[in-house]
């Protein structure tokens, strides 16, 4: 039985194979590939604050930005120790607005639960951005279960993204955990492990509805080749 090509985030229509960025960095070439993507069909872009040292996100923004209502763009903010703190994240979403060339950015995660600051206080400031209507969605990374909830006690959390591969499955539970609770999982890494590309892609596609990989590429040709796994099973 085929899988399911699309996954639904609030309103938005997302195709079930993603792009990360975390080797993008802002030059002509990689803008021009960001834009070529788009037209070939890609409309689910995952980037961070973090990346390249902030150039994957100033590459979206410089080849995307207006963000077209069909493609939406995730980015992360709070990876390192310190970073979780209430007046340190809003400083990094206020950057990330700026590169992004967005006064509402789509996907929001926080890139890393703080293990100096209470989930909670972290994922208030999110809360704030989202009710100021300047953040839509809110995600998380590198959670458990337990996480997971304790978040969506502040905000409502729309998706988890994890490690997880065909050959790397330590958060089954979390998978499974967000398919009966209506959370998309992005796992990242997806194509660890040996194998093709192809059959680690199908596999995630048919192991759970909830599941939109975002493997990592900067070739057309191989993001083709991705999006091709779609059509199989």
């Amino acid at each position: 039985m085929p899988v399911p090509r699309t996954v639904r985030l609030g309103d938005r229509e997302l195709t079930r194979i993603g792009l990360g960025t975390n080797r993008l960095t802002d030059t002509p070439e990689n803008v021009d590939f960001l834009q070529q993507a788009v037209e070939t069909g890609l409309d689910f872009v995952d980037t961070a604050h973090l990346y390249t040292g902030g150039a994957s996100e100033r590459a979206v923004g410089t080849a995307l930005a207006p963000f077209p209502d069909d493609l939406t763009v995730a980015t992360k903010v709070g990876y390192h120790p310190g970073s979780g703190r209430p007046e340190a994240l809003r400083a990094e979403l206020e950057e990330s607005f700026e590169r992004l060339r967005e006064e509402t950015i789509p996907l929001v995660y926080l890139h890393r639960v703080d293990p100096d600051v209470p989930i909670e206080e972290s994922l208030a400031v999110l809360r704030e951005y989202r009710d100021a209507g300047r953040i839509e969605h809110v995600g998380v990374s590198d959670v458990g279960v337990d996480q997971i909830e304790r978040a969506r006690s502040v905000v409502p959390i729309a998706v988890v993204q994890n490690k997880y591969s065909l050959a790397e499955r330590k958060y089954d539970d979390v998978v499974d955990h967000c398919e009966r609770e209506g959370i998309l999982f992005v796992p990242y890494y997806p194509l660890h492990g040996p194998g093709s590309t192809r059959d680690k892609l199908t596999w995630l596609l048919k192991r759970s509805p909830c599941i939109v990989p975002i493997p990592g590429t900067l070739s057309l040709d191989h993001l083709k080749a991705n999006l091709a796994a779609l059509d199989e099973g």
